[in-house]
């Protein structure tokens, strides 16, 4: 009697899969790379020296893009990120594009931007591997004019002309991935200028979720008052009958955050404490799929409890691992063991995959080197990962 087997538990712990697609000398690269970041001297003065480097011209790209930058980022173009989305591809993994010019803040600029992102809808449309687009809204706008807006201020002509002309971008962009079908992420941002741009969100999402959830906003979790927000828009989107597309992540800006919170006297919007972060992350993955009929969720983690939460009440609740409401994501370069477990397991995950000009990305970077620095015990967790799989495979020769 043939005897069927048992399906393979899931576990963030088995290095073997996690970096089967890693060469040694790519461990050895992120070995380096992850110890320097865990300097926090050198996390510090290197923005600084770099950039000064860069500034004047002394010839360090090549040891950028052969660092930091390749472990990070995709390429320079669209183009350049077809070997490394089509590797992550055949290991059952999607590419989130994620266009990471920050910083600019002309007209030029945000066309330019605005334009690139267009190019990474008609890349989605045409590779099975990208199921998402993204954009960050202050890509397309000044900060200063989503702050002003947020603010409630009153906008001078020239102003609304040019807040019209920032809104059509994000119109455009989420028109084109209706009619390709393809998913666009609206990332999130400061909380100072968050409300202006989930306006637009829930805008954008009225007008093409009709149907599916095609536009997904962004809800930063380590903010006090975010789950109560996620509901809320679930039950607006309820009224108005369309679906709510929600990714949910902890956030990204907690330092500054509480720094002007302090600075300007007003309550800090973050959590008092991780473990209050903790649970309403896992309070937003429940009541999801408590509505699932409604939503569609992308759960942008490197938290190893709440994506097991997730895949295990997906089992529990009898929830297809394919289903393509329901997708995982991790940042490209980070938490390998996260993403590849998960895909070993049939579960939908993809990469976050930055990509742009080596000097217009370094912002970002650095940003994401400081990060690593301030989330507790990310650097030791992906040292200690990758010296057990360099054991492991010593061992097995």
């Amino acid at each position: 009697m043939t005897q069927i087997a048992e399906p393979r538990k899931l576990s963030f712990d088995n290095t073997e899969i996690a970096f089967k697609s890693k060469t040694d000398k790519d461990l050895d690269r992120a070995y380096l790379l992850y110890k320097v970041i865990a300097s926090n001297f050198l996390v510090k003065v290197g923005p600084p020296i770099t950039n000064f480097a860069l500034n004047i011209g002394l010839p360090i790209q090549g040891i950028i893009k052969s660092t930091i930058f390749k472990q990070f980022c995709g390429g320079e173009t669209i183009e350049g990120c077809t070997s490394a989305i089509n590797h992550l591809g055949e290991n059952n993994v999607g590419t989130i594009l994620d266009y990471s010019v920050e910083g600019e803040d002309t007209e030029a600029a945000f066309d330019a931007t605005f334009k690139e992102t267009l190019r990474t809808v008609v890349a989605a449309k045409t590779n099975k591997y990208i199921p998402f687009s993204v954009f960050k809204p202050t890509g397309l706008g000044r900060f200063e004019l989503f702050e002003k807006v947020n603010a409630n201020e009153t906008l001078t002509e020239a102003e609304q002309a040019e807040y019209n002309r920032m809104y059509d971008r994000c119109d455009e962009i989420c028109k084109a991935c209706y009619e390709a079908n393809v998913k666009v992420l609206i990332d999130a941002e400061h909380s100072w200028i968050q409300d202006a741009i989930d306006d637009i969100a829930r805008d954008m999402m009225e007008k093409y979720n009709k149907e599916q959830p095609i536009v997904y906003n962004t809800y930063q979790l380590y903010r006090h008052d975010k789950l109560a927000s996620l509901k809320a828009d679930f039950d607006y989107a309820k009224t108005q009958n369309f679906f709510l597309g929600a990714k949910i992540v902890r956030g990204a800006y907690m330092e500054i955050e509480r720094q002007r919170a302090a600075e300007k006297g007003y309550p800090s919007p973050i959590q008092p404490t991780k473990e209050a972060t903790d649970k309403d992350y896992d309070a937003a993955i429940h009541f999801i799929l408590d509505h699932i009929d409604r939503f569609g969720v992308m759960a942008g983690t490197h938290n190893e409890a709440s994506s097991l939460l997730l895949a295990n009440e997906l089992d529990r609740r009898g929830i297809d691992h394919r289903s393509d409401r329901i997708f995982f994501a991790q940042l490209l370069g980070m938490s390998d063991n996260l993403t590849f477990n998960l895909s070993e397991s049939n579960y939908n995950v993809a990469k976050y995959m930055p990509y742009g000009p080596i000097k217009a990305v370094m912002p970002y970077l650095f940003r994401r080197a400081q990060e690593n620095t301030s989330v507790a015990g990310q650097t030791g967790r992906e040292l200690g990962l990758i010296i057990k799989e360099k054991q492991r495979r010593k061992a097995s020769r």
